[in-house]
């Protein structure tokens, strides 16, 4: 979930990137699936997620993560937890005083094949932690205000400098609830879909996410 709204991949999301030349961000929406420049498709946008452990030497993300670094802003976002082998419950998780917060993003621009340009994004992920690990085995890397800067920095292309920017967000910060299946739909994009509720032993998603890469 970003902002408030439930997206799914493929559609557009908010993006905040630093311009390269003077002292100022740029806010625009992009098209979520990060879709490699030299891509003779666009349906590679569809299949993979970036990992952040291998995503500064993997071909698909390699120049985005030295050159084309984004924040990508949130206050919650959804997993599934397997109950059996057609039942997952949904999940809310986000900070524990509501607040909105970014994920690492990672950007690039396609040309279409009109010759018309697309830009695209992807969220990092990294290992969970104890409060995601309850339900899923990765969690989107959620930087600290404090890395922001340093992120978005377009003078910082060497990895190791912002590696630790990139670790499992601190768990004593976060909480989750279980949430309706509302979510399985991107078409409820409204508030009812973060709605806590009880537990319900029966929610099935419609759709399974992307492949992790690495």
């Amino acid at each position: 979930m970003v902002a408030s709204v439930e997206h799914a991949p493929t559609q557009m999301i908010p993006t905040i990137r630093q311009h390269p030349k003077e002292p100022t961000r740029i806010f625009s929406l992009m098209r979520w699936g990060l879709i490699p420049y030299w891509a003779k498709d666009a349906s590679i946008g569809l299949k993979i997620i970036a990992k952040s452990e291998t995503a500064a030497v993997k071909p698909l993300f390699r120049d985005a993560f030295k050159y084309r670094r984004c924040l990508i802003p949130a206050d919650g976002f959804y997993e599934w937890k397997k109950l059996g082998p057609k039942q997952k419950q949904a999940y809310n998780f986000g900070t524990l005083d509501g607040s909105v917060f970014a994920f690492a993003g990672l950007w690039e621009r396609w040309r279409q094949p009109d010759h018309t340009m697309l830009e695209t994004c992807a969220i990092l992920t990294t290992p969970p932690n104890s409060v995601v690990a309850e339900v899923h085995d990765r969690m989107p890397a959620i930087l600290h205000e404090e890395g922001y800067d340093r992120w978005l920095d377009p003078g910082i292309t060497d990895p190791e400098r912002i590696a630790d920017c990139l670790q499992p967000f601190d768990s004593e910060l976060m909480k989750k609830y279980p949430v309706s299946n509302r979510v399985n739909r991107p078409e409820n994009d409204d508030q009812e879909c973060a709605r806590e509720v009880p537990a319900e032993n029966t929610s099935l998603p419609l759709f399974e996410g992307p492949e992790e890469a690495g």
